[in-house]
């Protein structure tokens, strides 16, 4: 409890402030105890305001454009984020289930990039040196 002492009018007043319920109160005044309501503003939350403009792209900015051939081709797509360094088919080339196509660069890691299925070699989308994302499609195979 808080204890407290107000003058009023020359009268002299000693207040007890108890606990807390909600708007409510217990107070005690000379001895007295009342069940008092409190009355006011709440205190609000203040919420961070954004001072900077928010950004616009162009029409088409910020997109990766792949480039999507059409057919039945097969796709060897990229398992995670890499850097080319190998190619070892070509265009044209018969390749087998489980033969390995490319190796590439991943996490300081030379990762061998493997076809899981056979077929022949329609495209080769990237070159030696690429930067690759996870998904991003280095063969097809028909």
């Amino acid at each position: 409890m808080k204890k407290y002492k107000f003058k009023i009018n020359g009268q002299t007043y000693e207040v007890e402030v108890g606990g807390f319920d909600g708007s409510n109160a217990t107070v005690s005044v000379n001895g007295t105890p009342y069940q008092v309501e409190i009355q006011g503003e709440e205190k609000k939350a203040k919420t961070p305001v954004l001072a900077r403009k928010p950004v616009v792209n162009k029409p088409g900015e910020g997109q990766i454009k792949k480039n999507e051939s059409s057919g039945a081709a097969y796709k060897i797509n990229s398992p995670l984020p890499g850097t080319i360094k190998k190619i070892n088919i070509s265009v044209g080339a018969t390749v087998k289930a489980g033969e390995c196509v490319m190796i590439m660069e991943a996490m300081k890691m030379d990762n061998n990039v493997m076809a899981e299925k056979g077929g022949v070699v329609q495209a080769i989308k990237v070159k030696e040196g690429d930067a690759v994302l996870q998904g991003d499609t280095l063969v097809e195979i028909a």
